[in-house]
């Protein structure tokens, strides 16, 4: 299993530790160990549920327990995970959902399904190489997401979750065709003022896509020979406004400047302070947020700050919040994706389990 640094270290490198292991014996016999707990390897059992898919049992869980009960298991369990005891979380909201993602694990230590996970294909046009990054999320901690692209949109897709996003969930949608123009630093560092900015993008993204919904009822209601009006000026104006946002992100690119300066605007909540102060672009795109049990989930407007190719950041408006992500260096075996349709398909599945 590999485990992201300790919050909100996200640049640190991910961290090893061995689920369960397989000793090959004689005569095609092979017995299987699990290595959860901290009383070393007992008895287990692997099945083969599918392909891509299969499940480890574990036979000894009392080894998984510890002597001074939940409370010891609770402390050791935070100390692996967080780097910290729990006298160092002041914060009661963030010390219920630390109690809240170590009950969810815990329950589950016996028994676990795994299904293989392709990483993201690259393409030439993509805005930095797709991959894994490790995020921060506030009092949840670190949590890696998966960065991929998908012609005019890029989502991160979550591959570890939390008790209000599961794993699988789309967390953060970037719309490539809507480049940001930050206001100068003195400027950027009133909120109202990037909050200004976004909303405005939003309403307009929100008036492409209906004209966009109008024009292809009117095409499903038309006969197939017929042609629009060349003086409609629904389709005119719907027309050029996706013209040029097809072409926005090209342009914004071209003139923008090989960086720009950065800086958080003020009462904008940053769990790791050491974010780049430079960045290359910014998007408008969206996160998903939900209430405990993914309850109520609703996409929410943001910026999606990229530093350089290996980090980037989202500011959620709603929030008042700031993720920063850093990418996973971990070569992975034989992990590439045999088609974009392949690909497609994965993230399809583990969304569908997440819901």
């Amino acid at each position: 299993m590999y485990l992201p640094p300790h919050d909100p270290h996200v640049d640190d490198p991910m961290r090893f530790k061995p689920l369960f292991r397989i000793h090959l014996m004689e005569r095609k016999c092979a017995t299987v160990e699990c290595m959860y707990g901290h009383k070393g390897p007992h008895n287990g059992h692997i099945q083969i549920v599918k392909k891509d898919e299969f499940s480890t049992k574990c036979n000894q869980t009392d080894h998984h327990r510890m002597s001074g009960g939940r409370q010891e298991e609770f402390r050791t369990w935070l100390r692996e995970e967080w780097g910290r005891t729990l006298e160092d979380i002041f914060h009661e909201h963030m010390q219920e959902l630390i109690l809240m993602k170590f009950i969810y694990t815990s329950q589950y230590d016996n028994c676990l399904t795994y299904r293989r996970i392709y990483l993201p294909p690259c393409s030439p046009d993509d805005l930095i190489p797709p991959g894994l990054f490790k995020g921060t999320y506030g009092s949840h901690g670190l949590e890696i997401v998966m960065l991929s692209f998908h012609g005019r949109k890029a989502k991160g897709t979550k591959i570890t979750g939390d008790p209000n996003i599961p794993a699988g969930q789309q967390t953060v949608e970037i719309d490539l065709a809507h480049p940001l123009q930050l206001p100068e630093v003195e400027n950027l560092r009133d909120f109202s003022e990037l909050s200004r900015l976004v909303l405005e993008v939003q309403e307009q993204v929100r008036r492409e896509e209906q004209e966009r919904q109008q024009r292809q009822e009117q095409g499903e209601h038309s006969q197939p020979a017929a042609c629009q009006p060349a003086s409609n000026p629904l389709g005119a104006e719907g027309a050029q406004g996706e013209e040029t946002a097809a072409g926005a992100e090209g342009t914004a690119q071209d003139k923008a400047p090989a960086s720009q300066p950065f800086v958080l605007p003020m009462g904008v909540i940053s769990r790791n302070e050491d974010y780049p102060r430079t960045c290359r672009v910014c998007f408008y795109g969206t996160g998903l947020i939900a209430g405990h049990g993914f309850t109520s989930p609703e996409r929410t407007p943001g910026v999606f700050v990229l530093f350089d190719d290996d980090r980037f950041g989202f500011i959620w408006l709603e929030l008042k919040s700031f993720s920063l992500y850093s990418r996973i260096k971990v070569s992975f075996q034989n992990a590439q994706a045999p088609s974009r349709e392949a690909f497609e398909e994965m993230l399809k599945n583990i969304q569908s389990l997440a819901t």
